[in-house]
C-alpha cells in the first residue's frame, strides 16, 4: 500500500515537538518576569494563543478530509518557520504575543495534520499509532525542554533560532517522505460530496462527552504548564530546575507509555485508561496542597505524568475508533481543538483564581474537578457505550 511509513510520521512528530517544546516552557516566565505582565494578563495572551490553536486545528481538520494532505502539511510547516524566524528579531512587547498567537495557529495545524495522517495508516491499530505518536511527541519534549532551560538565559532570540532550525529539518523530512498517494487521498472526494456522513447517535454522544472531558482535563493540566512556573520559581527554584521537571515528565512518559502499551494487551479498555489517567492528574494536584519543596514537586510531577500517559493519547484513539474514514480528519481536528480550548481557558482561569485567592485553593479545585469529570463522563457514556458502532480498532 502506497501510504506514509509509520516511522516517518513518528520522526515528524518527534521533530515538530522538539520545536514546540522550546517555546511553551518559557512563555509564562518570559512574559511575567521579562515583559512585566501580571498572571491575568499572561492568561489573556495564552487564551488568545490557544484560541488560534483551536482555529488551526479545526480548519486543518476540515481541509484534511477534502484536499491534498501533502500540500496542506508543507504549508503549515513553512508558515511555522517564517513566524519562528520573525520572533528571533522581534520578541519584545507587543511583537512577542502577536507572534505567539500566530505560532499557535500553525502549531494546531501541524498537530492535526500529523494525527490525521496517522489515521490513514492501516498496518497497525489506531491505539498503537496514537500511543506511539504521543510517545514520539514526548521524546521530542525531552530534547526541547533540556535545550530551552540552558539556552533561554543566553537570550530568547537564540531560543527561536533553534526553533527555526528544527522546523526547517521537519520541513525537509516531510517534503521527502510524506508524498504518498494512499495518504494524500485515502477517500474518493466525489463520493464525499454526494453523501454527508453522520455519526450514529451513541457514537456522537460518547465522542462529544470526551471532547468536553478533554477540554476540562487540559484546563486542569495547564496549571502545571503555565502558573506553576511562577509558583516554583517564586519559591527560589531556578527556571532551569522547573525546565528539568518537564524533562523528567517527558522521560517518564516514554517509560509509562511502554508500560501502558504492555498492560493494554491484557486489559483492553480505553475507558479504563481514560478514567485512570484523570484520577492520577487529580492526585498530582492533591499532593501539591501539602508540599513546598523541590522533592515534593518531583513526586507530584511523577504522579501527573502517569495520569497524562494514560489519558491524553487514549481520547484521540477512542475518537478514531468511533468515527468513519470519511470524517476522521474532521474529528481528529475537533479532538485537538477541544484540547486547545482547555489550554486557552486554563491559564486565564488559574491566573484569576491565584490573583483573587491563593495557589492552595487552586490545587483543591483542580483535585475536585478531576473526580467530578470521572463520575460525570462515566454516567453520560455508560448507556451509549453498549450501542456504539466501531469503525477501527
Amino acid at each position: 500500500m502506497n501510504e506514509i511509513k509509520l516511522h516517518w510520521l513518528f520522526l515528524g512528530s518527534l521533530i515538530n515537538n522538539i520545536a514546540v517544546s522550546t517555546v511553551w516552557p518559557l512563555t509564562t516566565v518570559y512574559m511575567h518576569d521579562a515583559l512585566g505582565k501580571s498572571l491575568t494578563e499572561v492568561g489573556i495572551i495564552l487564551f488568545l494563543y490557544s484560541s488560534s490553536n483551536v482555529l488551526g486545528n479545526y480548519i486543518s481538520g476540515k481541509l484534511f478530509d477534502r484536499h491534498n494532505r501533502y500540500i496542506l502539511t508543507i504549508m503549515g510547516i513553512i508558515t511555522s518557520v517564517l513566524i519562528s524566524f520573525g520572533l528571533i528579531f522581534f520578541n519584545g512587547w507587543p511583537y512577542y504575543p502577536i507572534g505567539l498567537v500566530l505560532f499557535g495557529f500553525t502549531t494546531g495545524w501541524n498537530l492535526t495534520m500529523i494525527n490525521s495522517l496517522g489515521t490513514t495508516v492501516k498496518l497497525k491499530s489506531g491505539r498503537f499509532i496514537f500511543n506511539m505518536l504521543y510517545l514520539a511527541q514526548n521524546v521530542g519534549v525531552v530534547f526541547g525542554t533540556i535545550a530551552v532551560g540552558f539556552i533561554y538565559p543566553i537570550g530568547i532570540g537564540y531560543v527561536f533560532m533553534l526553533t527555526t532550525a528544527i522546523l526547517i529539518v521537519y520541513g525537509i523530512s516531510a517534503i521527502l517522505t510524506y508524498h504518498k498517494e494512499g495518504s494524500i487521498y485515502p477517500v474518493k472526494r466525489d463520493a464525499m460530496k454526494k453523501t454527508k456522513v453522520k455519526l450514529p447517535r451513541p457514537n456522537w454522544i460518547i465522542v462529544t462527552t470526551f471532547f468536553v472531558t478533554l477540554a476540562i482535563i487540559w484546563i486542569v493540566y495547564e496549571q502545571w504548564v503555565s502558573n506553576m512556573s511562577v509558583y516554583i520559581t517564586g519559591s527560589g527554584i531556578p527556571l532551569s530546575m522547573y525546565s528539568l521537571l518537564w524533562t523528567l515528565n517527558a522521560f517518564l512518559l516514554v517509560v509509562f507509555q511502554l508500560l501502558i502499551n504492555w498492560i493494554a494487551q491484557k486489559h483492553d479498555s480505553l475507558y479504563f485508561q481514560i478514567y485512570f489517567g484523570i484520577l492520577f492528574i487529580g492526585l498530582s494536584f492533591f499532593t501539591l496542597i501539602f508540599t513546598h519543596t523541590y522533592t515534593g514537586f518531583v513526586i507530584s510531577m511523577i504522579v501527573l505524568t502517569l495520569g497524562e500517559a494514560s489519558v491524553i493519547p487514549s481520547i484521540p484513539a477512542l475518537v478514531n475508533e468511533l468515527t468513519p474514514v470519511e470524517v476522521k480528519g474532521k474529528y481528529q481536528g475537533l479532538t485537538n481543538a477541544w484540547a486547545a480550548i482547555g489550554k486557552a481557558i486554563g491559564p486565564l482561569v488559574g491566573g484569576i483564581i491565584i490573583d483573587a485567592t491563593s495557589y492552595g485553593l487552586l490545587f483543591i479545585i483542580c483535585t475536585i474537578t478531576c473526580v467530578v469529570i470521572i463520575l460525570g463522563s462515566e454516567l453520560i457514556a455508560r448507556y451509549s457505550r453498549k450501542k456504539v458502532t466501531k469503525y477501527s480498532e
